[in-house]
């Protein structure tokens, strides 16, 4: 089938020239073979999206396809109204079981299509072109952060003349390394009365990607690791995927320091973007990067099929309001949600959780884009 000189195809599986395809066209670690690799222990029941100009891939979507709907895998990336359009349209020419096709963090402009579909904010990326040399870097940041830069590392070396940096790349990194950053990580939430996100089947996952794709910076004190980042390598894209640091050199500053160490690091291997992926934590705005916007987009072959997807709908709306209102209370600096986010704290201190009303079904649910 050609759409604008573009021709499209599907194939029943991971044919073998995508791996390096996608990274040509993304770059990006949540669209990349070695991610899917390290999280999926079978890829039998993934097929693949091509779209092509010529000869050339322009477009390349792994996706599954259960009970009617389609998810694609590919996370993180731009992905314009056109392309999402082009794959609608081919997916539901090519498969008259699927009414639904669903995509999951991704920036994109889509704001009108010809099918009926939701649009909701659900993450951010903490993002940033990177410069061409270190220097430059440096010099682009603020004048508050410059000068904190030099006091802190002055003081850390003051008080602990052993302090060291260093970056390590792919097979370089050794699985202690790993281990002794996220055991950081843990004791870091561990005093903050918190659990770790990183599981043990986690922290399987990040090892074996950071061997593969990885650059690991790590600040070492008297021989012993002391706070560390852990990204990883996509063509010219670095991704950090955990920073920690030991609370007990909190006044040294360390943590920021070994993440800014290794943003030089990137820059000096060739770096043109530096992801923090999601939260807004202050320290990935003073260290220069700013938000774009992911969203999830969930597109309906009719209005037919949202009836016959209502649960999807209602979910889908009530995540993406969800996720409004929570960022609102969150973020408003006026003292009404303050005051409202107050109150919804201690209710669920009190009662174990937050009693949620059950959402209405409503055209605002379709067709809705967020706004920014």
């Amino acid at each position: 089938m050609r759409f604008d000189q573009i021709t499209t195809s599907f194939h029943d599986n991971v044919p073998p020239f995508v791996e390096a395809e996608m990274d040509r066209l993304y770059q990006n670690i949540g669209s990349s073979m070695s991610q899917f690799r390290a999280y999926d222990e079978s890829m039998d029941d993934v097929s693949t999206y091509v779209a092509r100009d010529g000869e050339d891939p322009v477009a390349i979507f792994l996706f599954r396809r259960k009970q009617g709907k389609i998810h694609v895998m590919n996370e993180v990336i731009r992905i314009d109204h056109q392309e999402i359009k082009r794959f609608a349209d081919a997916v539901f020419k090519q498969f008259n079981d699927v009414h639904v096709v669903l995509f999951k963090a991704i920036e994109t402009d889509v704001g009108r299509l010809p099918f009926p579909y939701q649009r909701f904010n659900c993450l951010e990326d903490i993002a940033m072109d990177l410069p061409e040399t270190p220097e430059k870097y440096l010099a682009g940041l603020g004048k508050n952060t410059r000068r904190n830069i030099k006091r802190y590392t002055d003081r850390l070396m003051r008080s602990f003349p052993s302090s060291q940096f260093e970056a390590y790349e792919k097979e370089e990194v050794e699985s202690q390394f790993v281990r002794e950053i996220i055991e950081l990580n843990r004791a870091r939430m561990s005093e903050k009365n918190k659990v770790s996100i990183i599981d043990d089947t986690e922290a399987r996952h990040i090892s074996s990607l950071a061997h593969e794709c990885g650059l690991v910076g790590v600040m070492r004190i008297n021989g012993r690791i002391r706070a560390g980042a852990i990204s990883y390598r996509v063509g010219d894209c670095f991704y950090l995927n955990v920073l920690a640091h030991d609370p007990h050199y909190d006044d040294y500053w360390i943590g920021i320091l070994c993440c800014y160490m290794t943003i030089r690091e990137c820059i000096k291997r060739g770096g043109r973007e530096f992801h923090f992926l999601w939260g807004r934590y202050d320290y990935k705005f003073i260290l220069g990067a700013s938000q774009r916007d992911l969203d999830t987009v969930v597109v309906y072959r009719s209005k037919l099929a949202t009836m016959m997807n209502a649960d999807m709908v209602l979910q889908t709306a009530w995540k993406g309001y969800m996720r409004q209102i929570k960022l609102w209370l969150k973020y408003s600096n006026g003292p009404v949600p303050k005051m409202i986010g107050r109150m919804v704290k201690r209710v669920a201190d009190a009662r174990g959780k937050v009693v949620r009303p059950v959402p209405i079904i409503n055209e605002s649910m379709l067709s809705h884009t967020p706004k920014k």
